[in-house]
């Protein structure tokens, strides 16, 4: 008895058929992005000038290469430094010219003057982990948005988050321009004053 030969599939669509699934799910995907830090470098200037700020006014950070905080040169665990911070830009310790009339602080001459005045410089050595780094960061601009919240309650009556949402948000029916107008007071009361030390 012969044998039955078996019948071929035919493959020559296949390639096709392959591009055209590559080409949709590439068409239809969507791709996340990082944002990364939202960090804003100074403009760069051709004169060099010398800007002279207070000790009391700079609130300095640094972190070891053992990931061990020291802020003010002493040592402190991270889950503290929010607190910090936010006594340190709150404290609104000057007078006169340098008077800040909607601070909640201790009011100590030793601490900043007033969050305008107020300078929080960040040092790390190249040992330290990013992990360490970007925690510190958090809890840094953590302190920056709990001061605008509370300043943007009091005046408005809605948290600075909220703010900014409704900002960015295409389909907010309330009025654009006064929003930004408000948005950019409570950034002018509390100016986030971030400086990064470089490594030398």
């Amino acid at each position: 008895m012969a044998k039955r030969a078996a019948p071929e599939v035919n493959a020559g669509s296949m390639a096709d058929i392959a591009f055209l699934l590559l080409i949709f799910f590439l068409v239809t995907t969507t791709i996340e992005t990082d944002t990364g830090l939202n960090r804003k470098l100074p403009p760069i200037n051709e004169e060099d000038v010398d800007v002279v700020i207070k000790e009391k006014n700079i609130f300095t950070v640094l972190i070891n290469d053992k990931n061990q905080l020291m802020v003010e040169e002493e040592l402190m665990e991270i889950k503290d430094l929010r607190k910090a911070a936010i006594e340190f830009l709150d404290n609104g310790g000057g007078t006169g010219e340098d008077a800040c009339s909607y601070c909640k602080g201790k009011k100590s001459p030793t601490s900043s003057d007033n969050p305008d005045k107020a300078v929080i410089s960040l040092k790390n050595e190249r040992g330290t982990t990013y992990s360490t780094y970007i925690s510190v960061q958090n809890e840094l601009v953590a302190a920056y948005n709990f001061l605008r919240n509370r300043r943007a309650q009091e005046l408005y009556g809605v948290s600075f988050a909220e703010m900014q949402k409704n900002y960015d948000d295409v389909n907010y029916k309330g009025n654009k321009e006064k929003l930004k107008e408000q948005i950019e007071k409570i950034k002018i009361e509390y100016p986030q004053k971030l400086s990064e030390v470089q490594n030398k």
